[in-house]
């Protein structure tokens, strides 16, 4: 909230009307304001009928304050006029005559422009120097879009907001205060507290800014973008603080959890060997939501960024340093042309579903609720707010002005920013009418699925919704929409873990889901598989912990979901029983495996490279801690040195090898679905539910370097029949979960494998077919003791 004026500043502001008022207007020509003034909370509204009488009033008014306010005046001696301003762009441009300002409210009866001057010196932005710009209906509205244009502006630094009054009734959906200054909905930049979490600012006000001074970024003559085919990507789900912020980065505090932060780390990001990174979101969002009013989780920080305040405007508090939007739009561009420099694309997770602002019994007004409630938000019949997003709003998205706010936003971020793609949080939303009802054709998606500013991304929806609409499989694409396969997650979670009757919905999630995506012309990459997201437990967690352990959250573990078909492999938590936890690293190798080795788009989170935990808290976004935070102690690196920790060497190894064994095979990424001759399922028992046994090979029809897989989640041994290898091939050994590492994994191959393999309890392998000369026969005795007088192709590996 701002602070009422100064009896000073009333003094002045009514020294100056009281010579000022027969003159002052809103724009139906123009008038001068002396910058410096101190006008606030006060409204400049008198009309006048003659320009040519308002310039001379102006200036001798003028002259009148100069002679009353000297040192008010000597501040500064620069003037400013308003004219009628442009309908459009909305939010603030720079036109020939001055910077106009443009907003939409269908309803409002009332709107105020007010300016926060950077002359004014103010650093705690209350109402001191605020100048209010009452824009007057008949002359600074068309249709229903507010404008107006103000003349000799600064062209950057300077703050802005709105004041909207309306109808009052509640139980026609309004919700305006004038008392209350909003942020525009299409601010580019966007001004808050200047530190990450910092309680003392909770209550910061946040305005709206601007920047028409700064040269363009300069993305370099030699930049382009990585242009990766759907097909290839293998993704890495992460958070831009949370990747530095933990003191074991080793990074100046300053340069930690920061946009610049990042890049510092992609030399990590390339020896895993992922070419795509989707950033939790980065649009400005309130990481003190929680903290506004006594509640069980006022004692969190929303870290994972689910809160949006503004669809425009990079978060400002992931510059390095002290927040500043200016320096967090260029460190932001910065961070993806390296990334594009490093062959990786940048994926967007926004969120569009709902917005920071709650519901009408903890109502946090600060933009999109005070400017027009009935057309941003789903009502119900009762003009309440719908609410299928879980927190308490629900945007009114397939609503024409909405619908054009976020095609507008999405162009943004490609042009501006020059990012990837998008993943669409909680897309079923995106899905639904203004009365909330699901529609078959939504015209948002449609839209963003023609739109040619968005043709070269990557879009991607969660299909689901908290009001129960589930679409996967089933999400409106136009052949272009890929989804969130949460079938994928569910079943391979189950079959690994060895629940009976999987066998079958496994090897068809693992194949490419063409029960689920083999429709219209849709391809198995429109499927994003995954075991692990941001939500729910991390891959170490899935297999440590048979229940959710949210007591962190003060919710008393009610929050986050119940059904995680985890198994904690025979001891819940941290322990140190050996063979616990060696059934868990084999677990978790099994799991990397499967997603690698699957037909469609694979997504891991960060920290799983390395076993992150989180202690069994499957809903941690409002811990900026350890328990969110990338610990770079664990996260050893084996040609960089980062760890003393040689298991999580071993572990990192692996996960990075199986990455880069997919990208160099491209039996493991096909285009199209896979037809009778590209894959043999090794399976005559397909109706017993007890069998947890699957072994298939995929056939290389061009180079001869076929894929057998072997999956076996027994708790016993399984004496795999191998087949024939392709003609002048013999089978490699590349991986055996069951192995310690380095032999768990062998990019180039061990020889030796025979017509059978003792394939072990809860594990998998991996084999490739190659031709075996002189030097191979030589490495693989040299490794297992091999006599060369013995009979290689009989070999028992087991």
């Amino acid at each position: 909230m701002l602070t009422s004026p100064s009896s000073s500043s009333s003094s002045t502001f009514d020294s100056f009307s009281s010579n000022f008022s027969p003159v002052l207007t809103n724009a139906f020509s123009s008038f001068t304001i002396p910058m410096g003034l101190n006008l606030s909370r006060k409204v400049i509204g008198a009309r006048i009928k003659d320009r040519s009488t308002l310039k001379v009033s102006c200036r001798r008014a003028q002259e009148r304050v100069v002679e009353g306010e000297a040192s008010t005046m000597s501040e500064t001696k620069q003037l400013f006029k308003v004219s009628s301003g442009e309908v459009s762009p909305l939010g603030v441009s720079q036109v020939d005559n001055g910077i106009n300002f443009a907003l939409f409210s269908q309803n409002a009866t009332s709107v105020t422009l007010c300016l926060t001057l950077p002359q004014s010196g103010k650093d705690d932005l209350n109402d001191d120097g605020m100048i209010e710009l009452v824009l007057d209906p008949s002359v600074n509205k068309t249709g229903d879009t507010w404008h107006i244009c103000v003349e000799d502006l600064p062209l950057n630094n300077v703050l802005y907001g709105y004041r909207v009054d309306g109808p009052g009734e509640w139980q026609q959906g309004h919700r305006f205060d004038r008392s209350i200054l909003l942020l525009d909905p299409y601010a580019k930049l966007v001004k808050g507290r200047s530190s990450f979490g910092d309680s003392s600012q909770k209550f910061a006000q946040f305005y709206g800014t601007y920047d028409f001074e700064s040269s363009p970024f300069n993305w370099g003559d030699d930049y382009k973008f990585p242009n990766i085919p759907e097909k290839d990507l293998v993704i890495y789900e992460m958070n831009v603080r949370a990747f530095t912020a933990d003191e074991s980065s080793g990074m100046d505090p300053a340069i930690g959890g920061s946009y610049l932060g990042l890049i510092e780390k992609i030399p990590h990001l390339q020896d895993l060997g992922i070419n795509a990174v989707e950033l939790l979101p980065v649009f400005e969002f309130d990481e003190l939501e929680l903290q506004r009013r006594p509640n069980p989780r006022d004692h969190m920080v929303n870290t994972w960024g689910y809160s949006t305040i503004n669809f425009f405007a990079p978060m400002s508090r992931y510059a390095s340093g002290e927040a500043d939007p200016v320096k967090a739009s260029k460190e932001l561009k910065e961070m993806v042309k390296a990334l594009h420099s490093a062959g990786i694309e940048v994926i967007l997770d926004v969120v569009y579903n709902h917005t920071n602002e709650a519901d009408d019994k903890y109502p946090y007004t600060t933009s999109f609720r005070g400017i027009d409630n009935k057309v941003y938000y789903m009502l119900d019949p009762n003009n309440q707010l719908l609410n299928f997003s879980g927190c308490g709003n629900t945007l009114n998205c397939n609503h024409p002005v909405v619908m054009e706010l976020i095609l507008d936003s999405l162009r943004h971020w490609v042009t501006e920013y020059h990012v990837d793609g998008f993943r669409f949080d909680l897309a079923s939303v995106l899905c639904r009418a203004t009365d909330g009802s699901p529609l078959s054709a939504p015209p948002l998606i449609r839209a963003i699925a023609k739109d040619s500013v968005l043709s070269r991304c990557k879009i991607i929806a969660e299909p689901w919704d908290c009001g129960g609409l589930y679409l996967v499989g089933k999400f409106p694409n136009w052949d272009r929409w890929a989804e969130w396969n949460g079938m994928y997650r569910d079943d391979v979670r189950r079959f690994i873990k060895g629940d009976s009757g999987m066998k079958g919905s496994f090897a068809t999630r693992v194949s490419g889901s063409s029960d689920l995506y083999q429709v219209n012309q849709r391809k198995p990459y429109h499927g994003v598989n995954f075991v692990i997201a941001h939500d729910g437990f991390t891959l170490r967690d899935l297999v440590s912990y048979n229940f959710k352990h949210n007591e962190a959250n003060g919710e008393g573990g009610n929050d986050g979901c119940n059904d995680n078909h985890s198994w904690n492999c025979g001891f819940e938590g941290e322990t140190d029983d050996a063979h616990v936890k060696s059934l868990r690293t084999r677990q978790m190798k099994n799991f990397h495996v499967a997603l690698m080795i699957s037909q469609g788009t694979p997504m891991m989170l960060m920290g799983d490279e390395y076993g992150h935990t989180r202690y069994g808290n499957n809903n941690s976004y409002g811990h900026d801690t350890a328990l969110n935070n990338f610990q770079w102690k664990e996260a050893s690196l084996t040609s960089r040195g980062l760890s003393l920790d040689a298991k999580k060497q071993n572990h990192f190894r692996f996960f990075s090898e199986v990455i880069k064994f997919r990208h160099s095979h491209h039996v493991l990424k096909h285009e199209n679905f896979l037809t009778q001759g590209e894959i043999t399922w090794h399976e005559d028992n397909w109706g017993n539910t007890e069998s947890k046994f699957l072994a298939f090979t995929l056939h290389d029809g061009v180079g001869g370097r076929d894929i057998y897989v072997a999956f076996n989640a027994h708790d016993y041994f399984v004496k795999a029949l191998i087949p024939q290898p392709p003609p002048e091939k013999q089978w490699f050994r590349v991986a055996d979960t069951n192995l310690e590492s380095p032999d768990d994994f062998v990019s180039e191959g061990v020889a030796g494998v025979a017509d059978t393999y003792n394939v072990a309890p809860f594990s998998s392998i991996l084999l490739q077919s190659k031709i075996c000369n002189f030097k191979c026969l030589w490495k693989f005795g040299a490794r297992s003791g091999f006599s060369f007088g013995g009979r290689m192709k009989g070999m028992d590996t087991s």
